[in-house]
């Protein structure tokens, strides 16, 4: 309940919640709401100039701008929540199994863990799509791997600071298994800070995304995304700039969207977050 009380006091989270639930919508009824099919192609209509019936003019394809940008969010936020559920997985196995085991487990899948928090976490995913292929598969694969260590030693710390307290050690002389008491004690609170952390990474990973389609890593066209569109109409810069500008907006409203109470819950949880480093 902190915590939610934090979200909503601070005043820009009025501005940032509606806009999330904006982009949300957007994501989940694209289908439904968009005007044109945004992968149509009409060289009889490219470049044109905003109208009734394009909202945001056309692209060098002749493809309406507005709905493109429409299944753009969600193209780029279905493929963020992807990673950031897998992400959620993989971390939760491991810093569960290293702070629960301890020892040599815990040992090993630390050393791991240091290994990929070595290497700054975009170099790593190209470097990662380099070796698998390009493709929007290969992308999650790589951003989750780049990813899912600091969250494991985050939730390692979490498990080794609670199961010691006074009720987990009560259910353990009553007899409880460790499976039963991990997953009735220790799993739902873990979880839920593992929620929170989780959304302070949305943005990040978003830009992650973007910045691998507009490289030609990620999104191959002509699937709807934003860096994708970017990359498109980078040869229009002098010409059309809003071209460019459309996504970079949607990019840049999306991340800061995200980002404000993002921040507003690292605040709240810098303790936690500091313990990582215990």
């Amino acid at each position: 309940m902190m915590v939610f009380r934090a979200l909503f006091k601070r005043k820009l989270n009025w501005v940032a919640l509606p806009l999330i639930f904006v982009f949300l919508f957007m994501a989940a009824f694209a289908p439904a709401i968009v005007p044109h099919d945004p992968e149509e192609v009409n060289l009889e209509l490219k470049l044109e100039s905003p109208s009734s019936r394009h909202f945001l003019g056309t692209d060098h394809l002749g493809r309406d701008i507005f709905s493109r940008l429409i299944w753009g969010a969600r193209t780029s936020l279905g493929s963020v929540f992807l990673i950031i559920n897998l992400v959620m997985l993989l971390s939760m196995v491991v810093g569960c199994a290293a702070g629960q085991i301890g020892g040599v487990v815990d040992s090993v899948l630390m050393r791991v863990c240091e290994v990929f928090l070595t290497f700054p976490t975009f170099i790593l995913a190209m470097f990662l799509i380099g070796v698998l292929g390009m493709g929007m598969t290969n992308v999650v694969i790589a951003i989750v791997l780049t990813h899912w260590a600091w969250y494991a030693r985050i939730i390692r710390s979490l498990v080794l600071s609670m199961k010691n307290r006074e009720y987990i050690l009560a259910a353990r002389v009553s007899g409880t298994g460790g499976l039963t008491l991990f997953l009735r004690h220790l799993a739902p609170p873990v979880l839920a800070q593992l929620v929170i952390l989780a959304t302070l990474d949305i943005g990040h990973m978003m830009l992650h995304v973007s910045g691998l389609s507009f490289l030609g890593m990620g999104v191959q066209p002509p699937t709807p995304e934003w860096g994708v569109m970017i990359n498109d109409a980078r040869q229009f810069i002098w010409s059309r700039p809003e071209l460019i500008m459309y996504p970079g907006a949607m990019i840049f409203l999306a991340v800061l969207a995200f980002n404000i109470p993002g921040d507003t819950l690292r605040d709240s949880l810098d303790p936690v977050i500091r313990s990582e480093e215990v």
